[in-house]
């Protein structure tokens, strides 16, 4: 199958974030987005990548296998063509909430010499999960380089990007290939500080060291949208956060029931 990119996005366009999407954490991606727009002091795109919507398009299909815990496994590294192979793009899991200008994420990236020269920057964990299953039972995995690709920074015009990240590809390579970016050297694969992808559980803040204070927290094993996570640690930040957009909606809808009135109102009139 033969599927050519959309257009590229032109130079004036704001900065583009793919987040993943699943349906089970709806509201997870909404309080994502909300936490980034809101943080923001440049224009950002923020864009769900909806597996139904690339299956309808002919953009994926590979079957969905027993370890994918989310509909964006794959999907994910689908992010350089939905960028049109040009610029930078960011590609975030559902399951963040930020707290700082995504602008300072763009700044690492940028004052790493020759960062041009990259195909991916990301936090480099070294993580390995006690429990065996997160989320609403999923199961948890284990492997080198685990939770690089929950947040990655690609240059998605990188030939190596360019060639290895086609639908047919993201479609058919192995989860090994695609989550330890196999099509990679080391030294394309660039290293943004843990701060910006801070997992809840094993990342650790040191009271003495600003370094460590999280400004977007990952929570990759299960936050509070899922009632077993409920008492996570920073899950009051993220209830906040989901609160405040529950406000933000209920005001929005105040707003519209009042011009709808009004509307209706100079209809009588008149």
């Amino acid at each position: 199958m033969t599927v050519s990119p959309p257009p590229a996005s032109s130079p004036e366009s704001p900065f583009r974030v793919f987040v993943g999407y699943d349906p089970r954490e709806h509201e997870a991606y909404e309080v994502c987005r909300r936490s980034l727009l809101r943080h923001a002091s440049i224009p950002v795109d923020v864009i769900p990548i909806r597996q139904l919507e690339l299956r309808a398009a002919g953009l994926y299909w590979r079957e969905r296998g027993p370890t994918e815990s989310t509909e964006f496994s794959f999907t994910r590294f689908l992010t350089p063509y939905l960028a049109g192979f040009n610029g930078w793009a960011l590609f975030v899991d559902c399951d963040f909430l930020y707290l700082a200008d995504i602008a300072g994420l763009l700044s690492c990236l940028h004052s790493t010499p020759n960062s041009d020269r990259l195909a991916v920057a990301c936090v480099k964990h070294e993580y390995a999960p006690a429990e065996s299953t997160k989320m609403d039972g999923a199961i948890q995995t284990v492997y080198p380089r685990k939770n690089w690709s929950s947040m990655v920074l690609y240059n998605c015009g990188h030939p190596k990007n360019v060639a290895a990240l086609t639908p047919a590809a993201v479609s058919t390579q192995t989860g090994a290939f695609l989550h330890r970016f196999a099509w990679l050297d080391d030294d394309e694969i660039g290293e943004i500080p843990f701060a910006w992808n801070f997992l809840v559980g094993h990342n650790k803040v040191d009271p003495d060291d600003p370094a460590t204070l999280p400004k977007a927290i990952h929570y990759t094993s299960g936050g509070p949208w899922f009632e077993r996570y409920r008492n996570c640690e920073f899950a009051e930040l993220w209830i906040k956060e989901a609160e405040e957009l529950k406000a933000d909606k209920e005001k929005e809808e105040k707003k519209q029931l009042l011009v709808k009135a009004n509307g209706e109102e100079e209809k009588e009139g008149n």
